[in-house]
């Protein structure tokens, strides 16, 4: 067969292989580095740190709660390899030992959400006169579906194309009846050559009549997270226009591009215009193309060895593997295209459906009894019935109650005063409250955001309550291999050498959670309680979590306020009310160096290395006011926490800390501080080394340090080597 004689599908899918090789082969270094860190290290260090924190953050899982699963023997297991009260073991953990590779098993809402996801998948047939070819397509929003540029090249040929759902085996191996929808380019359709994807519009009403409602949605979200080097996915298709198929978990994806991702299996492969999934049935890719294996002269070979050619289909080929488009590029080129009217209307209904809580959207009619009411992500909740009969799942319509078992008080008052306060937890544990949630924010396993971060962090209080304190041989021996190739002698070269270092270290870049991960462990004082920053005033951990979790739970309820008053706010009016939400309910946590001076952007924000256990009153006490050393701040009359004038504050307790925290911001973060006059200004450097001397470290700091470079990769050199804070030229590190 010659080129000439290709049809138009199978012309594009020839040219996407021929990318998709290219782009594979120029990945090989890149590759090859990936799956040994992969193979040696595990998942956790695969990929960037960037993007394993994110999906971290997207899982509900935290570095505390993994660096826990690392220490424990790296035997897969049937279950948690923690040693924990089993009242203790959620989802949340067994979800991280399964990314971890440490949990066999998985749970059997998978198959249910797997079922659901299928619901929205179709084959795709495109007939012309002489010719026909089939497609994996499936629906992203009420109206519109996504296949591949190469399936559906332009709005004429979507015009002689149809939608099959339900063109697969029922539960007694016979064929269901397939539902055919046509497809209505002349409402919306967009296309792209180069990241191989088109979106089109669908009718409303099936040839029989039946509402394409029925078959749900898989909404597309451009969140980062979704998946890492290392992950298995998933991927449901029409291969060669079969009746669906599933391959589960039999794809392992090997390396993200700017724009593409590449997994690979040993059997199952992907077909064209099918959707890719994560284990949480959210949408990672479009699948397009891959990278096939071929003879010494360069021929595409087939899975049986021989040559292939068009004609055998795309599922013939031996794949060496499997290549995607990313859906948050997708999204952002569609973002990009000039519409206007019903067009503009139905993108706009596109990225509404995104922004969904869960991944999959199907509406009750469609779905078994045995298969409603469930609440933990993988099922549909919240669904409607609309004014013609239709059915279909509400998106940011939904409004709950958070059951925590702690109280809600709220203190307007800051605590600014000169009197000797109170223990300054804001708000306190104490007896039931409720408090009310907005509307888009879900539940997942009956548990609310505070509630699932509560639950989160007592189960990181217990995985680690049965470790030494502090193994100083252990953290010497840490300690020594740490700065093996760091040299003393020029200031300069010393302070350029540990900023590189640090940077190069901090492989895992925790969001800021403090509840999660600052109080279970890291801040732990030898008494096995927490002690406020400025004041010293000791708190159980259990304190400050409860405390925080009530504060997050009324931060949503004030968030929905806002949301009920604001029907359209912009990007400034919500971070305005972000910053507002955070001053007025601060949580019992301090930022040595203040949020404001660095924008709150990460990693300085999730840094744990400045980042301390304090009540909340001293933290709105202290603001973002730059530390200084009164003449006569043992005579003055003070607040608990410090003595504060205008511009100026010295805390009561914890001088030498939070010295050597801000010392290892600036080697850390050079250039980030002192740009403007209300930060720490060169000047008041000898106040921080005189502070660093007169307070030496001790055991409280070591601990912190060992735990920090266990979550984090890094560590503080000014903890570890206090002697080299008259060898550093900190003054370097200022802009």
């Amino acid at each position: 067969m010659t080129v000439e004689q290709l049809s138009h599908a199978d012309k594009g899918f020839l040219e996407q292989m021929e990318d998709a090789s290219r782009r594979y082969a120029s990945r090989t270094g890149e590759r090859g580095g990936r799956m040994a860190a992969l193979e040696q290290q595990g998942i956790l260090y695969a990929d960037t740190p960037e993007r394993v924190s994110s999906r971290l953050n997207r899982l509900g899982v935290d570095w505390a709660m993994a660096t826990a699963i690392e220490r424990t023997p790296a035997a897969a297991t049937t279950g948690t390899s923690l040693d924990l009260d089993r009242e203790l073991v959620g989802t949340d953990l067994l979800m991280l030992e399964r990314f971890m590779g440490r949990n066999d098993l998985i749970g059997i809402d998978y198959l249910e959400g797997g079922f659901l996801a299928a619901r929205s998948i179709g084959r795709i047939t495109v007939r012309s006169p002489g010719s026909s070819h089939h497609g994996t397509g499936f629906l992203v929003s009420p109206s519109l579906l996504m296949t591949n540029n190469h399936v559906l090249g332009s709005a004429e040929e979507a015009a002689a194309g149809v939608i099959e759902f339900n063109f697969q085996a029922g539960l007694d191996g016979q064929p269901l009846v397939p539902v055919v929808f046509a497809l209505d380019p002349h409402r919306f359709f967009v296309t792209h050559r180069d990241l191989d994807f088109t979106v089109v519009a669908v009718s409303d009403r099936s040839q029989d009549g039946q509402p394409l409602t029925a078959f749900g949605r898989l909404p597309l979200k451009e969140a980062q997270g979704k998946a890492v080097i290392g992950e298995l996915v998933n991927i449901i298709q029409h291969p060669n226009g079969e009746p669906k198929q599933l391959a589960l978990r039999d794809n392992q994806i090997v390396d993200v591009l700017e724009d593409f991702v590449h997994y690979s299996a040993d059997t199952a492969r992907g077909s064209s215009g099918a959707p890719v999934f994560n284990d949480q049935w959210e949408v990672v890719a479009l699948h397009h193309a891959g990278a096939p294996r071929r003879d010494h002269d360069g021929n595409v070979l087939a899975v049986d060895g021989t040559r292939w050619h068009p004609s055998m289909g795309e599922h013939r080929v031996d794949w060496m593997a499997n290549e995607g488009v990313r859906v948050s590029r997708i999204l952002g080129t569609i973002q990009q295209f000039p519409l206007s009217g019903t067009a503009a209307a139905l993108r706009a209904e596109l990225f509404a459906s995104g922004s969904s809580l869960h991944p999959v959207e199907v509406s009750p009619p469609t779905v078994p009894a045995f298969l409603t009411g469930r609440t933990n992500g993988a099922a549909p909740r919240n669904v409607t019935v609309d004014g013609s009969g239709g059915h279909h799942a509400t998106t940011g319509s939904v409004s709950w109650s958070v059951p925590l078992r702690i109280s809600v008080s709220l203190d307007e008052n800051t605590g600014t005063g000169t009197g000797t306060g109170t223990d300054g937890l804001q708000p306190r544990a104490a007896s039931p409250a409720v408090v009310t949630a907005p509307a888009g924010i879900g539940r997942i396993d009956g548990q609310s955001p505070a509630e699932r971060d509560l639950a989160a962090a007592m189960v990181n209080l217990a995985a680690f309550s049965d470790r030494p304190y502090y193994d100083e041989a252990s953290d010497l021996a840490a300690r020594d291999a740490y700065y093996a190739g760091i040299h003393v002698g020029n200031p300069t070269s010393l302070r350029l050498a540990l900023a590189e270092h640090l940077e190069s270290t901090h492989q895992r870049r925790p969001a800021y959670k403090p509840m999660r991960l600052l109080y279970p462990w890291v801040d732990l004082h030898p008494d096995e309680k927490l002690h406020g920053i400025y004041s010293g005033k000791g708190f159980t951990p259990e304190e400050l979590m409860e405390a925080d979790a009530a504060v997050e739970a009324a931060r949503i309820g004030r968030w929905q306020e806002f949301m009920l008053h604001e029907s359209a706010p912009g990007p400034e009016a919500v971070e305005a009310e972000l910053d507002r939400l955070e001053a007025s309910l601060p949580f019992n946590c301090e930022h040595v160096v203040p949020q404001s001076w660095f924008a709150k952007k990460e990693p300085m924000r999730g840094d744990l290395h400045h980042l301390f256990a304090c009540e909340s009153t001293c933290n709105s006490f202290r603001g973002n006011i730059p530390y200084f050393d009164f003449p006569d701040f043992d005579e003055a009359v003070r607040h608990d926490c410090g003595r504060r004038d205008p511009g100026r504050f010295e805390p009561s307790e914890g001088k030498g800390p939070v010295a050597r925290a801000t010392l290892y911001f600036l080697l850390r973060y050079p250039g980030r501080i002192g740009d403007e006059a209300r930060e720490l200004q060169r000047a008041g450097l000898e106040m921080l080394l005189n502070w660093h001397r007169d307070h030496p470290v001790e055991v409280y700091e070591q601990h912190r340090n060992a735990a920090i470079a266990e979550m984090q990769g890094n560590r503080n050199p000014l903890i570890d080597h206090p002697e080299w804070a008259e060898e550093i030229d900190f003054a370097g590190a200022w802009t």
